[in-house]
């Protein structure tokens, strides 16, 4: 075996390497929050009547 397979990775392919995780995330947050638009709906909620007399 040659002494370099089992060293650790250096500081700098370390960083580098999360970096590139991170603006991948980064982009797909971005790309998520500028083009996709969300559909508005209306939304109603029946309330039974016995709910408005729990407080007296």
């Amino acid at each position: 075996m040659s002494p370099g397979v089992l060293a650790m990775p250096s500081l700098l392919r370390l960083l580098t390497v999360l970096a590139i995780i991170a603006g991948l995330i980064y982009g797909g947050l971005y790309a998520l929050a500028n083009f996709v638009q969300p559909h508005p709906r209306q939304m109603s909620v029946s309330i039974p009547p016995n709910q408005f007399l729990k407080g007296q």
